[in-house]
């Protein structure tokens, strides 16, 4: 099942629409969760980029900087067909600051410096904000707002974007010839590993989509704290628990699969297993390579849902998703695009 094959929360897609007819109609800004320190060897930039992506721009200010690039450290990569505006840090011991002004890309903007005590490192991001508009709209207005109202209210499904698959979902074709013994780089094995692993979750997902429980216990439920990593659990679902899932406090979790049994017990855990049989490949795959069992949450909130329409055929979204989640899987809720 590719990703736009997935199930929806609510219903039928009613609008369809343009994604990115221009690199401001997709603008998405860091949300770091700490400030820089203010001393340290390490440049802290806040950078907008326009139209090129983020391993471009970690290597340009490595060159500017005069120093190699893995000086360079940013927290997340960011879309190429959008302007963004994240962090970079550049480390420079023993060194002042380069004239950050004059930065020779025009396509991109250093907005501030300060200093820092380490490097950024990927992941170290609390979560993105957006602002996205959807041109050339076309489809049931009425049904549409339903849905963001639904969508505030409860979410919708946590799964991962088109991004962790690669192009044409080449990702999972790689992974395999990985487990079938090619050999491949650190950081692409990385990559392969956790396509193989968004794979199950996705399909995990879809099933309890398709069953109208995405959003709600099961028995043998692994629960995730909100904002965090963490999750916990089985447990009986009592009037407590009840309470801090309908709070958006807890979310229930999906399996990104590793070595031996998951944690989930019974109809989560029959669920779960049955489904990862269905990827067979995979689930073998991912237990040679020694990978432990994790979780992650089923549902996600967009935080600040707000919307308004710009013209007949154009909408504004505004929201922010906490790092690993993809503004896509708001989007395909309400419109399909291209």
């Amino acid at each position: 099942m590719s990703v736009s094959e997935l199930p929806t929360a609510y219903g039928p897609v009613p609008l369809t629409a343009r994604l990115r007819a221009t690199p401001e109609d997709f603008q998405v800004e860091e949300l770091l969760g700490y400030d820089a320190d203010g001393a340290g060897e390490h440049a802290l930039l806040w950078v907008e980029k326009r139209g090129v992506n983020t391993d471009w721009v970690a290597r340009e200010l490595a060159k500017f900087a005069g120093v190699p690039p893995v000086n360079v450290g940013y927290a997340g990569l960011k879309d190429r067909h959008a302007v963004t505006r994240q962090a970079f840090s550049v480390q420079l011991p023993g060194r002042a600051d380069p004239d950050w002004s004059a930065f020779p890309h025009e396509e991109v903007k250093v907005l501030a410096a300060t200093r820092h005590g380490r490097k950024l490192k990927r992941g170290g991001l609390r979560g993105n904000r957006f602002v996205i508009v959807l041109r050339e709209v076309q489809g049931d207005r009425e049904v549409a707002e339903r849905i963001l109202q639904q969508m505030t209210a409860r979410g919708v499904p946590n799964y991962f974007g088109e991004q962790r698959f690669g192009r044409e979902g080449g990702n999972l074709d790689q992974a395999r010839a990985m487990f079938a013994g090619r050999r491949v780089d650190r950081d692409k094995r990385g990559l392969l590993l956790s396509a193989a692993r968004s794979q199950i979750f996705n399909s995990v997902l879809a099933e309890r989509v398709e069953q109208g429980n995405w959003d709600t216990a099961l028995e043998g439920e692994i629960w995730a704290l909100a904002g965090s990593r963490s999750w916990f659990g089985p447990e009986p679902f009592e009037a407590a628990l009840a309470a801090r899932l309908a709070q958006g406090d807890i979310h229930p979790t999906g399996p990104l699969w590793g070595e031996g049994e998951p944690v989930s017990r019974g109809v989560v855990g029959e669920l779960e297993c049955r489904i990862a049989g269905q990827w067979q490949d995979l689930v073998e795959g991912l237990a040679a390579a020694r990978m432990a069992h994790d979780r992650r949450a089923l549902r996600l909130l967009p935080a600040g849902l707000w919307w308004q329409w710009l013209a007949e055929d154009a909408l504004e979204l505004q929201f922010a998703l906490p790092a690993g989640a993809y503004a896509t899987t708001v989007i395909r809720e309400l419109a399909t695009t291209g």
